[in-house]
Formats: C-alpha cells, structure tokens, sequence
C-alpha cells in the first residue's frame, strides 16, 4: 500500500495500588466494608447487563421485517429487559429500556403474549457482484494501487471503516461516534487530510436565531498517483451536480480515473461519490432547502494529516469547537417545561410545533428515541421547518449503509460515548475500591489462615 499505515497503541489501564501499614480489621469489619461497597457499587460485582439486551434487540431488527417478527423481537427484548431488573433497578437505561417497549409495543399493536425467541444479529445480505465491466473499462480501472482494498497486503489486517455525518440544524456525527449539535455560521471544514478536503458553508434558517443549516459545500480530491486528477465537486441549495465542476464524472484521463466517479442516484437530491482509490464513499443530498453529508472512510486515510498542518478544525475528527456547540438537550428540556405548564407559545416560539407536536412528527419516521430523533425534534422547533425531519431521517438512512458497526447505529444521551469523562471517573472509583477491599481481605486472611 503507498497510504502509511498507522497502529494504534493501546495503552494498559493503570490500576490504583494502595500500601503502608495499617491495624487488621476485624472480620466484622471487613463483612461491614463489603456490605455497602455491594449496595453502592453493585456494578462492581453483578453488572448491569441492559446494554446487551439494547444491542441485541437493535441488531435483530436493523432490517425490516414483518410486523409478526418485530412483535417477536419486542417480546424478547422485554423478556430480557425483566432479567436484569435485579442489576439495573437504579439505571436509567433500564427505566428508559422499560418505557420504551411499552411505548413500541402499542406503536405496533403488539401483545404481550405470544412466541418470543432470543435476538440475535440477522446475516447482512452479500454484497451485490461487481459490474461487468467491459475490455476498455477494465484498463481505465489502473493498476491495483488504485483500488484501496486490493492495494494492502494480504497479511494486513482488514481495514476499519469510520463514518461521519452533517445535517439539519446542523448536527455532526464524528468519526469517533460523538454526537453534536452546531452553530458553526459561515465556512468550516469538514475533512482537511491528504486526499481530499470537504468544507461547508451554513446560513441562518430563521433570522435572528442560532439555527443554521448546509446551504453550500464543496468537494476538492487531491491528484493521487497515476490514479486521478484533481477534481472539485460543488453543491449548494437547488444545484445538486451529476458531475465534479469540470463537467467529467471520472477521475480524468489517467489509468485509474473510474476509481473515483459521481453517480447521480435521484436527480437533484441524491448523489454519490465513490472513490475506491482511498476506499471512500461520500453521499451528498439535498432535503427542503438544504443540504446533508455523509462519509465512510478508512481510519487510515481519516488520520492521514499533513504534518505541520493545522487540524484543529476538521469537524469530523475534532468535532465542533467547544464555543459553538449547542445543548440541545437543555433546549429540549425548556420546551417540555413549557409545554407541561401550558406555555405552548414559549414552547414553540412563533415556528409552529409545540414540543408534543414535534415528538409526535419526527415519530413518524424515526420510532427510536435516539439522538437522530432528538435532534429532529430540536430543530423542529428551533426552526418549525417540516423538511428537518427528512433530513434526520435520510441521516440516519446513511448511518445504516455506512456504517461499518450495526450496534452503533444509534447512539442515545446515556450512550457512554456520551459520557466518557464521567464513566472513566467512575472507573477509578470502582477500581480504587475494589484494591482497598482486596488488601483489607489480604489482611483478614494473614489472621486466620496462617
């Protein structure tokens, strides 16, 4: 491969030693230390296992199905839900897991009783054969350097694919999985490495307020080798090109231009960029008035920077500067405030959707109170443009066909993705207690067992 391969360290959790001498605890003592360390830590012996019931449910219905097999899959998903109460009563994913399925089951009239079967993972369908190609396509296509996957070698561990999104109001989706939302008014880049670059450019949705959208962006691939030219592909509102700016839906005239082509997929809404010299796949749309963006990408090319060049801005990787993001949850929250005091204006603003209204809207398409809804309903609200929910949606269309990992299609406020920084303290905490008890056990033990 001529793309320099990067390898992760991983780097071994420290652990928390404690030492010194101290008097022997009685046995009393000890039996009394690990009473409440098991009632305030009961992660730390039996854990919560509603993540996995969460995983496996979304995996078994990641395609659709019939309504009978969704039913089945929901009465399973319950049946696990009611194993773990033991463990999750205190965790909030198990509430939220519980209202959940109350709220699915009667979306789908499904009955409580019935047939149930442990979920597991449907077998993603193949991957449709390649076009055949004819004699002087297969020439254009280039020597193999110009095919991402074909150019490793074949002791080379099997590369791993990121994603990143952009939409609505806007919101991005990192290659890290972390989810945002944006004020990021005028020109940002997106992605800035040795490929290619992508910038957008938001404009204000309603005058005088935060809310922006996608109203132009911008596409440039670097020449690569004697694969393909440089070439610029450019959308903005109402002009979404079949093609790159020079009129070509190639790479050029070079042996390996059809690595990198535009297909139009519904004119003037859909279009999609593939470029196989760097294993890439870019879907461009435009919903309402606005555009969307989409990305998957090796985590090769994501982290292949120019040394010396300024990355703190490549939205993707860094996600938004911390002066421009927005808490749309404590928007959300507002809202809901106002609504159940009966302030349906101050919920709303003069957009139209009161905070139920947009619950019951952005439903319609995305039945999974996840990020991807609540960030519809935020910009239902923010901007009462009825096109935002599409834009969720085709959003999370995307994710589906991009996204390498299906347990990570949806990501939710209690995701612990979400919530590194706290988990990572509660960690320490656990592991701190758990060496305390440890030694104070050890030392129990020098008394009665020698």
């Amino acid at each position: 491969s001529n793309l320099t391969r990067e390898r992760s360290k991983v780097r071994p959790r420290a652990g928390w030693m404690v030492m010194g001498k101290r008097g022997r605890p009685s046995a009393l003592e000890v039996c009394r230390v690990l009473a409440v360390f098991f009632v305030l830590f009961p992660a730390a012996s039996l854990q919560c296992k509603i993540l996995k019931c969460n995983s496996e449910f979304w995996a078994s219905t990641s395609n659709s199905g019939p309504e009978e097999e969704f039913c089945t899959a929901l009465r399973a998903y319950n049946s696990c839900v009611r194993r773990t109460a033991r463990t999750c009563r205190g965790d909030l994913t198990y509430h939220s897991a519980q209202h959940g399925i109350e709220d699915l089951m009667s979306q789908h009239n499904c009955s409580k009783e019935g047939p149930t079967s442990q979920p597991r993972a449907r077998t993603p369908l193949p991957p449709p054969p390649p076009p055949v190609l004819t004699d002087s396509q297969e020439r254009s296509d280039g020597p193999e350097v110009c095919h991402y996957e074909r150019s490793l070698s074949r002791n080379t561990a099997a590369p791993n694919y990121t994603h990143c999104g952009f939409f609505g109001d806007p919101h991005l989706r990192t290659f890290g999985d972390d989810f945002q939302t944006c004020k990021v008014e005028g020109a940002w880049p997106l992605i800035h490495n040795k490929y290619l670059s992508v910038q957008v450019t938001n404009t204000p949705v309603v005058p005088g307020s935060f809310a922006t959208a996608t109203s132009k962006l911008t596409i440039i691939f670097k020449n690569f080798q004697e694969c393909v030219e440089q070439k610029t592909y450019h959308a903005e509102t109402d002009e979404l090109p079949a093609a790159f700016a020079d009129g070509s839906k190639n790479g050029g005239d070079r042996h390996g231009a059809n690595t990198l082509r535009v297909v139009e997929k519904v004119p003037g809404q859909h279009v999609e960029i593939q470029a196989r010299y760097i294993g890439t796949t870019i879907v461009v749309r435009q919903v309402g008035r606005y555009l969307t963006f989409a990305v998957r990408m090796p985590e090769e090319v994501v982290n292949s920077v120019e040394e010396g060049d300024n990355q703190d801005l490549y939205l993707c990787l860094h996600g938004c500067p911390a002066n421009q993001r927005i808490d749309f949850r404590n928007f959300r929250a507002r809202a809901a405030e106002a609504h159940s005091a009966g302030r349906t204006r101050s919920s709303t603003g003069s957009h139209g959707f009161t905070y139920q209204s947009a619950k019951a809207k952005c439903k319609e398409r995305l039945p999974v109170e996840d990020l991807y809804f609540q960030s519809c309903v935020f910009d239902l609200l923010s901007s009462g443009d009825i096109n935002f929910t599409m834009a969720a949606y085709y959003a999370f269309e995307d994710v589906k066909m991009l996204h390498s990992n299906s347990k990570r299609y949806h990501i939710f406020e209690n995701d612990p993705l979400m919530s590194s920084a706290a988990q990572r303290g509660k960690d320490l905490l656990t592991v701190f207690l758990v060496n305390l008890l440890a030694v104070l056990l050890w030392s129990e033990c020098s008394v009665f067992c020698t």
